[in-house]
């Protein structure tokens, strides 16, 4: 488990022309949550700052969420890109307990792999979006595996993203939002699925799971 691992939550500025920006552009945003780590992180500095988000949207505001494993510095963000509240993740991570209720909020990229006919054994298949029941057990599956155990899920199609410019590949990428509750079950695979998020698109803000005291009584 990363020491250094925080949550930045800011509510976003809807009059910041980079604000705007970014919201259209996911690769832009992707450019300028990047502002927020070290440099000299390698080949992937993503990866290795383990860079996630996600934007929170409701009918009068948009609150974009990031996280990472290393010290965040909110000073690389625009000016008057919205108000901030940074929060160290660690004792989040400590109060993960086998059997603890929680409430979760997701955003993912469900996906398969075409399959091929035999004929084509040798070639890769397309990577193929997953919506409905597909993409329900798709999300349940991988929850299981990161130490969860759902007990109520309720999806939201958000709208797709499509990474912009002359050198970015033209892929489309479905997002779905997952509300509900859920049992802990592993406290150290969930652990490590917070740090490193949860399938494909994490670069275009999927995969950044949110855990909160589920209620009692």
């Amino acid at each position: 488990m990363s020491s250094s691992a925080a949550l930045a939550r800011i509510r976003l500025n809807p009059h910041s022309r980079a604000v705007q920006r970014d919201l259209r552009d996911p690769t832009e945003m992707h450019r300028t949550l990047m502002r927020m780590v070290p440099d000299d992180l390698g080949d992937t500095p993503r990866q290795a700052a383990g860079l996630l988000f996600r934007v929170d949207e409701s009918e009068d505001s948009s609150t974009l969420l990031v996280q990472a494993a290393v010290p965040l510095d909110t000073g690389g963000l625009p000016d008057g890109y919205g108000e901030v509240q940074v929060k160290e993740l660690k004792p989040m991570f400590a109060a993960l307990k086998h059997g603890l209720n929680v409430r979760y909020r997701i955003a993912v990229n469900p996906v398969k792999r075409e399959r091929l006919p035999l004929e084509r054994k040798n070639e890769r298949g397309k990577i193929v979006p997953l919506a409905g029941a597909e993409a329900d057990h798709w999300w349940t599956r991988r929850a299981t595996e990161s130490g969860l155990h759902l007990t109520s899920l309720l999806p939201t199609p958000l709208r797709p993203v499509r990474p912009q410019g002359r050198n970015t590949a033209p892929m489309r990428h479905s997002l779905i939002r997952y509300d509900g509750t859920a049992t802990v079950t592993d406290p150290d695979l969930l652990t490590r699925a917070l740090l490193d998020g949860i399938g494909r698109g994490k670069s275009y803000g999927a995969g950044l799971l949110s855990l909160a005291p589920a209620a009692t009584g």
